[in-house]
């Protein structure tokens, strides 16, 4: 015989389930590229590396993460979401997931895939098409000039946004 289940105990367990179910996802544009330097033309078609200060930033990003709980890290094909990452993969042990950057459903797909929080390091579009595949309605530009965009994304219905800066 089955006992009754009490409202509470139900609504308990829908928040619990739905708790389990949300995770965060931090999103960064790349580090300064060594060829952004003030003054210089920025060649789409290159790959250059980070600049020294691209460098840092990277280790500055990796310094205030490790503690977050990211289990899953994506970058795309071009060295400097790589190097970007780079410092935060090792300090984790993570080996970062490579998607080319104009596949967004490849990234949301990869992104539904996973268990835990994420980092993703895009590019100044590809970073507002990820968070736009996670579900944020809200209108979200970044600068040609801005590497310091920290995005977090709740998961969860519905998904919530906070933009944060970090150096």
């Amino acid at each position: 015989m089955l006992k009754p289940v009490s409202a509470a105990f139900v609504l308990t367990l829908s928040v619990a389930t739905s708790a389990l179910a949300q995770s965060t996802v931090f999103l960064v544009r790349h580090a300064e590229r060594a060829d952004s330097a003030p003054g210089k033309s920025l060649s789409m078609t290159s790959d250059p590396d980070l600049s020294d200060a691209g460098r840092v930033r990277a280790e500055s990003l990796a310094a205030m993460l490790k503690d977050a709980g990211i289990t899953t890290i994506v970058v795309t094909e071009y060295k400097r979401t790589q190097q970007t990452a780079a410092p935060l993969a090792r300090l984790l042990g993570i080996t970062p997931t490579t998607i080319k950057a104009a596949d967004t459903a490849g990234l949301a797909a990869a992104l539904a895939a996973r268990q835990g929080n994420a980092l993703v390091v895009g590019h100044s579009n590809t970073t507002v098409a990820a968070i736009k595949a996670l579900g944020v309605a809200a209108d979200v530009s970044i600068g040609e000039d801005e590497f310091d965009n920290l995005f977090v994304v709740a998961t969860g219905s519905p998904a919530t946004l906070v933009r944060l800066h970090y150096k």
